[in-house]
């Protein structure tokens, strides 16, 4: 048996899931909900909703079976008027964006909407606590059925510019496990195999990438200029870059089909 809290009410493991939305409620009113189900509670400074393995010491059970879960793992909190999240456990809790929260870091403030934790176990297996903020607004996503669908922003770019940037994030394309970007000489060499007449070299493969990731910059797309990552830079930028180009469809795996004639 979980522990209860006051004030707070219990979510079924039958629940269903909270990216879905929750019902018309306080604003403020938080839902966190696993596997074995979850709870609500409405704000209020001070109040605590706490997750981890130990079924009768936690409000929310996560990882029961798994001992890379820690017993106590981590904790919703409320207080200066929102929910905070913060972690005890040994294994960081991971954040939309990749970001991690290790234990005892200062706790990190969640939005209006819908937030998913992970928490990695044993086995490669990821342990999921769904967290739901109620906004001012209303809770639940209105459907939209017939609305036409909208497709991502993508980038105009030249066709040097495309084959340049495909030769370098090819791994991305080919969906490797862990791609990163080819060097500049690496590139210029392969473009040259495509093109023995074009003038490639690792000069001008640096200009033409580096001109697309200004303009993205420019355009408002984070996290490709040195003063937004910081040094050391290595491989970064390009990396940032590529991952915007194929998360904005700018980029797909049928432009493999523009290195045809080159051994991969």
């Amino acid at each position: 048996m979980t522990a209860r809290v006051e004030g707070g009410s219990k979510l079924p493991a039958t629940y269903g899931s909270l990216a879905r939305g929750v019902p018309a409620t306080a604003p403020g009113t938080v839902f966190a909900l696993a596997l074995t189900g979850g709870m609500r509670l409405g704000p209020g400074e001070g109040r605590e909703v706490i997750f981890g393995r130990n079924r009768p010491e936690v409000h929310v059970c996560l990882g029961e079976d798994d001992s890379l879960v820690s017993r106590h793992h981590g904790t919703l909190t409320h207080r200066q008027g929102q929910w905070w999240v913060s972690n005890h456990g040994r294994v960081p809790i991971r954040l939309e964006g990749a970001r991690l929260l290790f234990k005892d870091e200062d706790p990190l403030p969640l939005g209006p909407g819908y937030t998913p934790l992970f928490v990695r176990g044993s086995q490669h297996r990821e342990h999921l606590l769904e967290v739901f903020v109620a906004g001012p607004e209303g809770a639940t996503p209105v459907p939209l059925p017939a609305d036409i669908t909208r497709p991502p922003r993508s980038w105009v770019l030249t066709d040097d510019e495309r084959l340049a940037l495909v030769v370098l994030g090819r791994r991305y394309l080919l969906h490797d496990l862990r791609p990163q970007p080819l060097t500049w000489k690496e590139t210029a060499a392969q473009l040259t195999e495509l093109q023995p007449d074009a003038g490639w070299n690792a000069k001008r493969v640096e200009r033409l990438v580096t001109a697309v990731r200004i303009r993205l910059s420019r355009d408002g797309v984070p996290w490709l200029t040195r003063e937004e990552v910081g040094e050391p830079v290595g491989n970064t930028l390009n990396d940032h870059l590529l991952r915007e180009l194929l998360l904005s469809t700018t980029l797909v795996p049928p432009d493999l089909a523009l290195l045809d004639g080159l051994e991969l």
